[in-house]
């Protein structure tokens, strides 16, 4: 229970009291953060259930996740990129990430990743439920990035910060527990979901565009306009998995680099880490979808 306060209250505004906080501690917090993530996009997700233009209801779920978790994540992004971005060397880049300014890096990284966070929701949300479990997916693999970044092995950058409290705390048995237990919630709801919902669930005939344009040069049929529901390039219960993959291979791929350029994790590369999986598998879902 230590262990999930900590996560909780780490990672999210939900209030919780923390009395211990240690290494040992902040290993099982960081196991338990896909637990965290999944909460975040349950809560997140309501808006995109709401009637109204796609583009509006995942502005609002979006939203609503920055504030749920203190828009810390993003503004590790932000400084991250204007550190990466300045091409200075670990030292002097760890002291830009440290400014609370937003620098011209920082303000792009942050307007590209929100746009494509926001135009995948937007095209998934034909169908309302499938939004929610995307996002409740790229939530979920998002902080199953954090998992894999304080794993034993990875050091911190700085020595002292949130990274040097969490950086090699997860034992190699709980990384895999927590990912299998999430590659396995996923493909559950992606099969509970094709289970539930088989055929699309709204229809829209051709009816109101002929009374509209009668006389025009391309005909729609039903047919054609049939399908709210997504109609999954891979199987429905595969593609949720992929998409935590994708998401999880996405934020190793930066990890790496930090690494090479930084030395190790702080706390603004672990937020950095988290929106590169959450966008990562948001993507995925939309392109596979």
């Amino acid at each position: 229970m230590d262990g999930l306060r900590f996560a909780v209250g780490t990672l999210s505004v939900f209030p919780v009291r923390v009395s211990r906080v240690d290494r040992e501690v902040a290993g099982r917090a960081m196991t338990l953060a896909p637990l965290v993530g999944l909460a975040l996009g349950v809560v997140a997700g309501l808006p995109l259930l709401l009637p109204g233009p796609g583009l509006l209801a995942a502005a609002l779920a979006l939203g609503l996740l920055a504030l749920l978790t203190r828009g810390l994540h993003l503004d590790g992004l932000a400084d991250l990129a204007d550190g990466l971005g300045s091409g200075k060397p670990g030292p002097q880049a760890l002291d830009i990430m440290k400014k609370s300014d937003i620098g011209p890096f920082g303000v792009m990284t942050l307007v590209f990743t929100l746009l494509i966070q926001a135009a995948a929701l937007a095209g998934l949300h034909v169908d309302p439920a499938w939004a929610v479990a995307a996002l409740v997916t790229a939530c979920v693999s998002g902080r199953l990035a954090l998992t894999w970044a304080c794993r034993a092995g990875v050091p911190a950058a700085r020595p002292t910060g949130l990274g040097v409290m969490v950086a090699g705390t997860v034992r190699p048995a709980a990384l895999w527990a927590a990912t299998a237990a999430t590659l396995t919630l996923a493909a559950a709801t992606g099969a509970a979901l094709t289970a539930w919902a088989p055929t699309s669930t709204t229809t829209l005939t051709s009816a109101p565009l002929t009374a509209w344009a009668p006389t025009s040069t391309a005909t729609l049929t039903s047919a054609a306009l049939t399908s709210a529901a997504p109609d999954p390039a891979a199987p429905a219960w595969l593609v949720l998995p992929v998409a935590v993959l994708a998401g999880l291979g996405a934020a190793m791929a930066l990890l790496w680099h930090v690494r090479r350029r930084l030395g190790g994790v702080t706390g603004d590369v672990l937020g950095a880490l988290t929106e590169t999986a959450t966008t990562a598998a948001l993507l995925t879902c939309a392109l596979l979808t």
